[in-house]
This record gives C-alpha cells, structure tokens and sequence, in this order.
C-alpha cells in the first residue's frame, strides 16, 4: 500500500473512527477545513494535494443528520473537482436508511435520494455498515460493500454459554439477522412477533420460541428511542427469560432513549462506534461501545489494493 497514492479524509460526524481507521492503516488523516457561516451555510476546503489519488471519505450521516450529509457532498465534490483519481464514500451510519420503500402515499423514497446526492456528488463508490435493508445497494449504479457489524458483536458474546443463550430477533424483518448471529454462536432462535401503528411506537404482541431461563441477547441493525428495545426486555423477562442483554450496530439514542436503557431491566447494550455516543450515553452504565475501526481499515486496504473484502462481509 503506497501511502502517497491513498488518502482518508473525515468531515465532523465522527473524526475519531476516521483518526483510528487511519492509524490501523498507518495514515494521517487528511487535512480538510470545514465550517460554518452565521446563516448555517457550510464552507469546506480540502488543505492537501489529492490529484491522481485512492480517496477515501469516512462520514455517518448521523445527528445532526442534514449538517453531516451536506457535509459528505460538498467533500466528494470537492475531491472529484481536484481531480482525485477515485473517491469512496465510506457511511459507517446510513441515514435516512429506514425510509427504503413507498408504504403510504405521496411519500418519498428518502434512502434512494440519498443514493442518488451521493452519486451525482461524485462517489465512485461506497462503503456502508449494516444498512437498515440490504436493497438499498441497488439504489446505486456505482459499487457498494454491506459491511456487518456481525463479526466483532459474535467475539464479544463468544464467552457466553451457548446451552444458555438466546438470540432474539425484535420483529419479523429481523430474523435473517438474528439467525446468522445464531448460528455462528451456536444457539437458538426467538422471534417477537410486534405490530408498529406509527414511527417510534411499537406494541409488543407475543414471544415465539421458548426463552425460560435463558440469557437472551436481542440483535438489532439500529436503536433509536428505545421503546421498542424495552418493551422487547419486559417481555422476555415476563416469559421468563433470566438475562436480557442487546446489540445493535448504530447508536441513534434519540429522546429519551438513554434514561429508557438505564431504567430498565437490561443487562448492558453493545453497540458499535458507527456513531459517536453522546455526552449522556457515554455515562450510562448499561451501555458498552466495541470498534469497528479495524474492520473498515481492512475493507479501505482491501479496496485500495484491488483484492477481494468477501471475506469481510460476514
């Protein structure tokens, strides 16, 4: 790998991911200047030479979701305009993810706009950690690797008796990433069935599979206000589950999400580091944060050197 031909550059959604991607990698992070006028306008400027390079642009569009996604287009606007030979946009956290489809009328189909603004900015290709539905890689005509979370969420329960563990899927769409976790732990499955009348509410129905006196590990790509996570835990503990534990990729902790998870009966949630934690979730007890710095740093070697990152994917 030629350092002077790769080059990793990180807007201010998460610096810490692209600092610690660049040191596995044994790179500098480049030097970019962003900000922001008195209106809110964003004003970036790329400090270093980038002609003729393998760019990389590491950025969740996370909270404050516009700020970070304007902030990844003007970048990859800015690198194809100083002539950089490919530029990758690398999405640890893909908002707007959970809007893939047209379930009511005169809505839009939000992920597949911000597939589009990616494109048109100038991303030859993208990189994106465990998107809410894996589709959305068909909203691109440019390459993209679904990274999972998976593999480093699997070391970390590994410990944990397999004759006691139950993986748990929190609703139906989620079984498929439930049971790949299930079975690389060697445990058993268990689904909530839910119905969701609205955004953010959701009415625990019944638990399918028998989770008595297991340690229950619910898997989820996202959590968000915590709601569901927590009413998920109730009813588990209430069908007598013994331990009720969660992991989940991207850290959106909205409202009252963290006060909800320390409250409540759960044993600790994992998370990755796709989003930086807030001030708050940072001195919850129950939280636990493992990297994915490590990962991404191999897919970016991967890539830059033309090999397969197949390996990678699960």
């Amino acid at each position: 790998m030629n350092p002077e031909r790769i080059k990793i550059f990180s807007g201010r959604a998460n610096p810490e991911l692209a600092t610690e991607i660049c040191a596995s990698l044994g790179l500098t992070l480049g030097d970019a200047r962003v900000k922001q006028f008195s209106d809110g306008e964003i004003h970036l400027q790329i400090q270093e030479n980038v002609r003729g390079c393998d760019v990389f642009v590491v950025q969740p569009t996370c909270i404050p979701v516009e700020r970070n996604l304007m902030e990844l287009l003007l970048m990859l606007d800015a690198l194809k305009r100083s002539s950089a030979e490919r530029v990758t946009a690398v999405l640890p956290y893909y908002g707007y993810g959970r809007q893939d489809r047209k379930d009511k009328p005169r809505v839009p189909i939000s992920a597949k706009l911000v597939a589009s603004l990616l494109e048109k900015a100038g991303a030859d290709r993208v990189m994106a950690v465990d998107l809410h539905a894996a589709q959305i890689q068909g909203f691109f005509d440019v390459p993209v690797d679904h990274l999972f979370f998976r593999p480093v969420m699997i070391e970390h329960f590994r410990s944990l008796s397999s004759d006691s563990l139950m993986v748990v899927s929190p609703d139906a769409g989620g079984v498929e990433r439930a049971r790949s976790v299930a079975k690389r732990l060697n445990s058993k499955l268990a689904i909530i069935d839910k119905r969701r009348e609205e955004a953010n509410v959701a009415e625990v129905m019944n638990v399918i599979g028998d989770v008595k006196g297991k340690a229950c590990v619910i898997v989820d790509d996202l959590i968000d206000t915590a709601g569901t996570l927590v009413g998920v835990c109730e009813s588990l503990l209430q069908h007598g589950a013994a331990s009720v534990t969660a992991a989940a990729t991207h850290a959106v902790l909205s409202g009252p999400a963290v006060e909800r998870i320390e409250k409540s009966a759960l044993k600790e949630v994992v998370f990755s580091n796709s989003i930086p934690l807030t001030e708050e979730a940072r001195q919850c007890s129950k939280i636990r944060v493992l990297s994915i710095g490590s990962l991404l740093a191999r897919a970016v070697q991967s890539i830059h050197e033309e090999t397969s990152v197949s390996i990678l994917f699960d």
